[in-house]
């Protein structure tokens, strides 16, 4: 890649995950990086460039790029920058101008988003342009879906270190504690605007985002978990039905894809995620309450009242209000192999130190130095959080996301 202007540029600083981005870019990365932050309210970036710079003065200030989502504006500006971080959501409306860009001209790409669906659309249309340029792109890699993606990736490295073994099934249980962004709120309720029920639950079948074809094996989920959504799990606790598992589920799948199949993760490797539940009355009550709210959103009615309910884009929790967020992923996963009790695989990603968009900020800032100055041998393509491996998941470690392993033996 040629000598460009920028290491970095946050495109949607001025949004409330891109303004916590861009103050753990200012207090926590290297003082002699070179970024911007971009948007299209030069006053609004500038009240951020200022907060910026109240927080680290002693380092280089970021500049100011007025970018819309005008596909020539935004071709200017990748390649100005080695790399891009796009918080821009709902990235089904706002986001394909940025990716296509960054494929287009060779820039290094991040992004937040949730959306498993938008993802499936970005490969198809651009992952062969990404492999020309030189791209590396790795959409979800914030809350959605880097912890899941990563303690998984752990969980079946331990296995296949220990037991000499690939893994049979990954079980992993979230717990949020936390309050949702405007940001969240309307791609949650916008997605169904833009995208058909079809195409939605085309992206959601098993593998659907996996470069290869996905185990073909029976479901070790039990029969009365699909109807209830409960599940108990020795090592988790009583856990239930958990609404970002739509998002988390076809990373870790994709993930299986691209590094190696069956020839690594394993070729029965079954994923599934849950909510932590305090109890079964809970967790019952929390499955409902899903399917429920599920069925009113499918209604356009019900969405355009509930957009006017809820918070909007750009607001959130303030962080004294987010200071004891509580955000853990726990896995347990276990090997395929025919002895009878063979151990457990546990991981556990904790995050207790401030809110769950500050860490979603923490992620992705620590990705975007892992695919500047980290050790992976990535060419350009459509990755996911674990083909960064262990230099992402160390950095993530040293910035307060503490990974935790060990083994469980009967």
């Amino acid at each position: 890649m040629s000598e460009r202007t920028y290491d970095l540029v946050v495109f949607g600083a001025t949004g409330f995950t891109g303004k916590l981005t861009a103050e753990y870019i200012a207090t926590s990365l290297p003082t002699d990086l070179k970024w911007a932050i971009a948007g299209r309210s030069q006053s609004k970036l500038e009240g951020v460039a200022a907060e910026c710079k109240k927080l680290n003065p002693d380092r280089i200030q970021p500049a100011i790029e007025v970018c819309s989502l005008n596909g020539e504006e935004l071709d200017a500006l990748a390649k100005k920058s080695t790399l891009l971080i796009a918080t821009i959501g709902p990235y089904s409306i706002h986001g394909e101008a940025a990716f296509k860009a960054c494929a287009d001209n060779g820039t290094h790409y991040l992004d937040v988003t949730g959306e498993a669906v938008w993802v499936a659309r970005m490969i198809k249309k651009y992952e062969r342009t990404a492999k020309a340029s030189g791209s590396i792109m790795i959409p979800q890699i914030g809350i959605d879906s880097a912890p899941a993606d990563l303690v998984t990736w752990t969980i079946c490295g331990m296995i296949r270190e220990k037991y000499s073994a690939p893994t049979g099934e990954v079980v992993m249980a979230v717990t949020l504690d936390a309050k949702p962004s405007g940001g969240t709120m309307s791609t949650l309720l916008s997605l169904l605007d833009v995208i058909p029920l079809k195409e939605l639950a085309a992206a959601n079948a098993p593998y659907a985002l996996s470069p290869i074809p996905g185990p073909k094996v029976e479901s070790k989920v039990p029969r009365y978990t699909k109807v209830l959504g409960v599940r108990s799990v020795r090592d988790l606790g009583i856990l239930t039905s958990y609404f970002f598992e739509a998002a988390d589920r076809p990373l870790v799948q994709r993930t299986w894809g691209i590094l190696g199949g069956p020839n690594n993760y394993g070729p029965n490797f079954q994923f599934n995620e849950y909510m932590k539940s305090r109890n079964y009355l809970t967790a019952l009550a929390t499955h409902f309450g899903l399917v429920f709210i599920s069925l009113l959103v499918v209604v356009p009615f019900i969405r355009t009242l509930l957009k006017k309910q809820v918070v909007q884009p750009g607001d959130g929790p303030t962080k004294e209000q987010a200071k004891n967020d509580l955000v853990q992923f726990k896995g347990i996963g276990h090997p395929d192999v025919s002895t009878p009790k063979p151990g457990r695989a546990y991981c556990r990603a904790l995050y207790h130190s401030g809110g769950l968009y500050e860490l979603t900020g923490i992620i992705v800032s620590s990705a975007a130095m892992s695919v500047l100055k980290g050790t992976h041998k990535l060419s350009g393509g459509i990755y996911t959080p674990a083909c960064l491996g262990q230099d992402l998941i160390d950095r993530l470690d040293s910035a307060g996301f503490k990974f935790e392993k060990k083994f469980y033996e009967d």
